[in-house]
């Protein structure tokens, strides 16, 4: 597939013409990336704007301890980076592949001025950047009040929304593999803490889980006003 294909998928840039995606075409580069990669570290900060065409990539911190913070997963489609006073946040957290991954990178020189001429791209940009600003927000939030059973089960419902859900009779499958360690990652939680958690949640029949895999009862879910 040619790289003005690729680019036509982007969700970010479906505002364009045909025209728009062969100037788009000219400003960026497509790198392929192993899986678990680091894209980047804090020290390693390169300012650019990236566009996830393929994978997902995950973006965290390390706290004094090292112990590890999990922000956000993202993937096809999504954007991150800082470049022409344009900042998804992205600057001090660690960012790595988590399955192979192919990322376009945008030319720092050209890219001010495509935004000049491309009015509409600026914005669903702007659109995009404020999505995921409330969505960090309402995570803070969450994981900052929330008791840890309720945690676990708002960054389930984030990850279904997020990649989507299988359906298994009233249990609905979370279409991304996800050990117990990578919730604790999430929760900011040791991972025998989200385990026992996970064992309460099975009992009152909210979730079910196999290796790797997580089924959640979306009934039940809006029953606890999780949903």
């Amino acid at each position: 597939m040619d790289k003005i294909q690729y680019l036509s998928q982007f969700n970010l840039l479906n505002s364009l013409s045909m025209e728009d995606l062969v100037e788009m075409d000219q400003l960026t580069s497509i790198t392929t990336i192993a899986k678990n990669q680091y894209i980047q570290t804090p020290d390693t900060f390169a300012e650019g704007l990236y566009f996830v065409k393929k994978g997902k990539v995950r973006l965290y911190k390390l706290n004094a301890e090292g112990k590890q913070f999990t922000l956000d997963i993202l993937s096809e489609g999504n954007v991150f980076g800082e470049m022409a006073g344009i900042s998804f946040g992205t600057r001090e957290l660690y960012i790595e592949t988590v399955e192979e991954c192919h990322i376009c990178l945008m030319n720092k020189d050209r890219f001010e001025s495509f935004l000049v001429h491309h009015p509409r791209f600026m914005m669903n940009l702007m659109k995009v950047l404020s999505e995921r600003m409330i969505d960090m927000s309402k995570l803070a939030q969450n994981l900052a009040l929330a008791k840890l059973h309720d945690k676990i089960l708002f960054i389930l419902i984030k990850l279904s929304n997020q990649f989507g859900v299988t359906e298994d009779c009233e249990f609905y499958q979370i279409d991304i593999p996800l050990s117990h360690q990578e919730i604790a990652n999430f929760v900011g939680a040791t991972r025998e803490a989200v385990t026992a958690a996970l064992q309460d949640l099975v009992k009152e029949q909210v979730i079910k889980t196999g290796f790797k895999t997580i089924y959640i009862h979306r009934g039940k879910l809006s029953e606890r006003n999780i949903m």
